[in-house]
């Protein structure tokens, strides 16, 4: 590099032997040395396996049956416990899942590409950071050096070696400095000694000879300052890297993301603290030759996402004081080494708030990658969950191992969890936590293995706090009696709702209609959302092409009983047309009866999310039927204590659905025979080509 500090100069200024150092050290970190380029050693197809068969690719290993039944919730793996599934010792090889991901990061890894990695929490995209880092070969580590500039002591000079030669450097010139301050502490004191003897035998003046020995003292240890400031400053040490670095710099600061340098409060006088020595390495410059890892890329302020660009595209980025008041903003380095990968991640809303030269860099240099949800269930993968059951034991350290049934129990929850019939959740953090819970519950019971129950409880235990707010919501409707779960009611309908990701509550729906004073219109309260919204507006669609009435001088009231936290989605258009359908015909509607869905103008009803935490919040509320889109019954999996207590209706057309909830018979039928009459077209469609809308709302 340029402003790498020759050695032979060093050897001169400092009166330090480092002539173990190679010539060529400051030359081996300008050039990007990749892979492919390494040095033929034999090791070339160790590295080539060790990238390929990583993560999925890596069968577990445990005895598996020859013959193994697709319903078989262990894959085949004939096992009693956690104990007997083999645990792979490298990071890389644990990973599950995310096959498309897996191939970028080994293609990033052999090319030294730049990924952005989004996709929900609990994915595993610091793993696959972590994992990547391992496949980057050691032997490019380097130290980094920072040395006091004599020209110009805020400009200090930086120098790169390889790995482990720095602290030998740091070494020899501590032990140069040493000697140093020897030799004139040595003549120090023979001075002192003589000044002291001549002025108390010649002179006969024993307080002018103190005087002039503490003058002497004083200059001396001024002057060995200047010696100290020598001493290099090793702000990158590589020496027990036993694979590349690895940088999480998630959530940091501009300081500890790209360096800083000290403050120092004595500047001046002899006191002050060479600026060489003030200088911090930041997460860019620790992680050179590296990875760098920043999660929730869009929370880095704009300021530090555009040196973090320079960064990326310059390859090194100098050091200075990060706060304008402080000393250290005047002094600033020259270029140290950034020759990093950067992984950054996020969810979805990461991209909005990301700069968009930033995220231009890393899609010029590198892949963007969208981490799964969820994987299809195969028996190779429920191989794989096992396996991932014994690794949180293993990593944890603490918990008894897993019985076969409660391994059995852990991937019918993960099953759960993907709320797509037929795959099993990528949400491996969550998962985890369930593992961790139940381990704890055994091991608080002093049990040898964790069992089935054990699980159980833990599920129980482990609810989020949305599913623990949606619980005490459906207690406290039930003892101020603002549930109802029997009898009929006009214009009262049970909807249904998702809190947070994972929790159901059920939420009642009320409609009144209304003389009104001028145009009618549709008024709904409930802190509905814009999609809320649109979806009532949708629904008066259906309302005004079906009534008889001129509702043109009416009002129609939607009300959204308790939705303290608002309304986001659509899943309430059947809900709320139902209820608006009952207070116009004034028939009522059947409160042991719950509901879901999306409705088209049309009157198809449209697939939604969380059928399942739904249905179950149903079953608590005290429900018998639970009307759902037709496309959702693949989707159903509830536990196995909801069964009994609540029947499933699935509906493709909103006749259907006042077909099963309106009362009396003969008002009823007329009313949706003349619904289908008015609809006819899209309903003869719908019997004839199933449910439209391919996407869950």
């Amino acid at each position: 590099m340029s402003n790498d500090m020759d050695t032979d100069e060093n050897s001169s200024e400092e009166g330090v032997d480092i002539s173990e150092e190679t010539p060529d050290s400051s030359a081996g970190a300008d050039e990007e040395v990749f892979p492919d380029s390494a040095p033929d050693d034999g090791t070339d197809d160790v590295d080539e396996r060790t990238i390929d068969d990583l993560g999925s690719d890596v069968e577990v290993t445990a005895d598996v049956a020859d013959d193994v039944d697709e319903d078989d919730l262990l894959g085949g793996l004939q096992i009693d416990s956690t104990s007997e599934i083999e645990v792979p010792d490298r990071l890389v090889d644990q990973v599950i899942g995310q096959e498309h991901a897996r191939d970028v990061v080994m293609k990033a890894a052999k090319q030294r590409r730049h990924v952005m990695m989004i996709g929900s929490p609990g994915t595993g995209k610091s793993m696959l950071a972590k994992a990547m880092s391992e496949l980057l070969p050691k032997e490019e580590l380097q130290d980094v050096l920072v040395y006091h500039n004599p020209n110009d002591g805020n400009n200090p000079k930086v120098r790169t070696v390889p790995g482990g030669k720095g602290e030998q450097i740091v070494e020899a010139h501590k032990e140069e400095a040493r000697k140093r301050n020897q030799m004139r502490s040595f003549l120090m004191w023979i001075i002192i000694a003589i000044v002291l003897g001549y002025s108390l035998i010649i002179a006969g003046q024993i307080l002018l000879g103190i005087l002039a020995a503490g003058v002497i003292y004083l200059a001396f240890r001024y002057g060995s300052r200047g010696g100290d400031a020598m001493i290099p400053n090793l702000i990158v040490n590589n020496a027990d890297g036993a694979a590349a670095p690895f940088q999480d710099a998630t959530g940091a600061h501009a300081g500890a993301l790209l360096g800083d340098v000290r403050h120092d409060p004595f500047q001046s006088g002899g006191m002050e603290t060479p600026s060489h020595d003030r200088v911090e390495p930041g997460a860019i410059h620790k992680a050179n030759k590296g990875v760098l890892f920043i999660d929730e890329i869009n929370t880095l302020d704009i300021r530090s996402q555009q040196h973090l660009m320079t960064a990326i595209q310059e390859g090194e980025f100098s050091i200075t004081g990060q706060s304008e008041r402080s000393s250290g903003a005047m002094v600033q380095t020259e270029p140290v080494p950034t020759d990093f990968i950067m992984i950054a991640a996020g969810n979805l809303d990461a991209m909005e708030n990301m700069h968009p030269a930033l995220r231009s860099r890393i899609k010029g240099y590198g892949y963007e990658v969208y981490m799964d949800d969820t994987i299809e269930d195969t028996p190779e993968m429920r191989r794989k969950y096992a396996r991932f059951v014994a690794q949180e034991v293993k990593k944890d350290g603490r918990l008894p191992e897993y019985s076969a049934e409660a391994i059995e129990e852990v991937i019918l929850e993960a099953r759960r969890r993907a709320g797509r019939k037929g795959h099993l959740t990528l949400e491996l953090r969550n998962l985890g936590g369930l593992v961790r819970v139940s381990g704890d519950i055994a091991r608080a019971e002093d049990a040898d293995v964790v069992t089935r129950a054990h699980v159980l409880q833990a599920k129980g235990r482990s609810r989020s706090i949305e599913q623990q707010l949606a619980d005490d919501y459906i207690e406290r409707r039930k003892d101020y009696e603002l549930q109802v779960a029997d009898g009929y009611q006009v214009g009262r309908v049970n909807g249904l709702a998702v809190m947070g990701e994972d929790s159901g509550i059920m939420m009642p729906v009320m409609a009144e209609v209304t003389p009104s004073q001028g145009p009618g219109e549709v008024i709904a309260t409930g802190k509905l959302q814009e999609i809320a919204m649109e979806a009532v507006q949708n629904v008066s669609a259906i309302i005004k092409k079906f009534s008889d009435e001129d509702i043109s001088q009416k009002d129609i009231h939607i009300q959204f009983v308790q939705s303290y936290e608002g309304v986001e989605g659509d899943s309430a258009s059947v809900t709320v047309a139902t209820a608006v359908i009952s207070a116009l015909e004034n028939v009522g509607v059947d409160q042991s009866l719950a509901m879901t869905g999306s409705l088209s103008v049309r009157g198809d009803v449209l697939p939604v999310g969380g059928v399942t935490h739904k249905i179950e919040a149903a079953a608590k509320s005290g429900c018998s039927k639970v009307i759902i889109p037709q496309s959702n019954m693949q989707d159903v999996m509830i536990e196995e204590e909801y069964e009994e207590m609540v029947e499933i209706i699935p509906v493709s057309h909103i006749s259907e659905v006042l077909d099963v909830a309106l009362e009396g018979e003969p008002e009823k039928d007329s009313l949706v025979d003349r619904l289908k009459s008015i609809t006819g077209s899209a309903f003869t469609q719908e019997q004839v080509s199933g449910p439209s809308s391919p996407s869950p709302q």
